[in-house]
């Protein structure tokens, strides 16, 4: 893999999730790192700087992916950090806030490489 291709973080708490996203990105030239959940996320993003989009999903114990969303929106180091919420779940009211709240999109899972573009494109 190139070292010049875009670094995407993804972050579920579904190992068969964390699977499907990383192979879809990596079959697109991706360059992927996996977290388990939003808090292993913000300690990785404290010390990584070259994360270009973050991949999240919504339901997830202890934080939400809305939850992650709003530390990263409200942190001056990692607002300019594009965040793509996935879902199982295709709710309006949950989808809208998650927009409304500064995600640049809320994919319903699984991730598809047809979805891969639409997300590459907030790079």
């Amino acid at each position: 893999m190139a070292t010049d291709a875009p670094h995407v973080l993804v972050v579920d708490d579904t190992f068969l999730d964390r699977l499907v996203a990383s192979h879809v990105l990596k079959s697109c030239n991706i360059r992927v790192t996996i977290m388990e959940g939003p808090k292993q996320a913000l300690e990785f993003l404290n010390v990584e700087h070259d994360v270009k989009l973050i991949l999240t999903d919504y339901c997830m114990p202890d934080m939400t992916g809305y939850d992650l969303l709003m530390e990263i929106k409200e942190s001056p180091k990692l607002k300019h950090i594009p965040v793509v919420i996935m879902s199982s779940d295709n709710i309006p009211e949950r989808m809208k806030k998650c927009l409304d709240a500064g995600a640049k999109e809320y994919i319903i899972k699984p991730l598809t490489a047809v979805d891969v573009p639409r997300v590459l494109s907030y790079i």
